[in-house]
């Protein structure tokens, strides 16, 4: 990097709103974020998520309201998650997850029917929503089983992508679950379905209001066996690469606001999009602090949302979609 000349006045080029807008570097749209769904068997339910103020459980006709406001604002992408609250649906291997007619199928298939190609429909594939011990996977005398487990994913990715689903995003990190996607897939003629990887997920504290949400917490123990360990930046850059050669098409950082340097390590190790998700526990601590007339809140998000992308991310999963862009936090 050259020396800074003496005569450098580098003021004068902050020196007015329309110059910094011209000369600003990084730049966030709506067509860039993706707003995450918690979807119930109940058609026209809405309940809110204590732990995630603005968040709604929503049955399938408020989803599709959610869906098409949203679409008004420019947000044309949503991560759907199936909620199952009533412990006797669930069991120890989850098949409800593979059911054609479960509640992401239906969800997608109407989701499909009233909005065609104008919206981008990624479901989440994991069995923890769907296991009575809310592991991501076969359990057998307290272990989480690796490649037991691949089959169920990829049926469960199956059932998603048959109904009209444009990405799959397992969010397991169970070892090999991109290649045993990929290849069921295109076994079932799905080879227009895309993956979307929660390539680098680590095992965090920031997940809580996530397990409030999705009714998904284990059991017993935890899912650092699987999940990565928070202090491994270098693993996190051959998880993203193992991923990649496994077939992903899009690869995940998870969570995104702490782990800003594994973001920006992928940026410059691959060439693939990717996608910073700004999990519940970050949303919740903005809007705890805002609540309390700590931060200005419009203020924090933008600039959390712009950090992801000046990170490096292309898209951005956020809680904070649709309030961003009613209230113009991002311009």
């Amino acid at each position: 990097m050259p020396a800074l000349s003496p005569f450098a006045r580098l003021r004068r080029l902050r020196s007015s709103a329309p110059l910094r807008e011209a000369l600003a570097e990084t730049r966030l749209h709506a067509a860039q974020l993706i707003q995450p769904h918690f979807v119930v068997e109940s058609r026209d339910a809405r309940t809110p998520i204590g732990a995630l103020p603005g968040i709604d459980r929503v049955g399938l006709d408020a989803l599709l309201r959610d869906v098409e406001r949203d679409l008004a604002l420019g947000i044309a992408s949503v991560l759907l998650f199936g909620v199952i609250d009533d412990p006797a649906l669930k069991d120890p291997h989850g098949r409800r997850a593979a059911d054609p007619d479960g509640l992401v199928p239906r969800a997608v298939r109407e989701l499909r029917r009233r909005f065609g190609a104008a919206l981008v429909i990624h479901t989440d594939v994991c069995l923890c929503a769907y296991t009575s011990h809310g592991h991501c996977g076969f359990v057998e005398e307290g272990r989480v089983l690796n490649d037991a487990s691949l089959a169920a994913l990829a049926a469960m990715a199956l059932a998603h992508a048959r109904a009209g689903a444009d990405f799959v995003a397992p969010s397991d990190m169970l070892d090999g679950r991109i290649a045993a996607l990929r290849a069921a897939l295109d076994e079932a003629g799905c080879t227009t379905t895309g993956i979307l990887s929660y390539a680098a997920k680590f095992a965090s504290g920031y997940y809580g209001p996530f397990r409030e949400a999705a009714s998904s917490a284990p059991q017993f123990g935890d899912r650092r066996t699987y999940q990565m360990d928070l202090r491994n930046g270098r693993e996190a850059l051959r998880e993203l690469a193992a991923d990649e050669a496994e077939g992903a098409d899009l690869l995940m950082v998870k969570p995104a606001l702490a782990y800003l340097d594994v973001l920006a390590r992928a940026r410059a190790a691959t060439r693939l999009p990717l996608v910073a998700y700004n999990v519940s526990g970050e949303y919740a601590q903005v809007k705890a602090a805002a609540e309390r007339g700590w931060i200005d809140e419009g203020a924090v998000v933008r600039e959390n949302l712009l950090a992801f992308a000046r990170a490096g991310a292309d898209l951005v999963i956020t809680y904070h979609a649709r309030e961003a862009l009613q209230k113009g936090w991002l311009r």
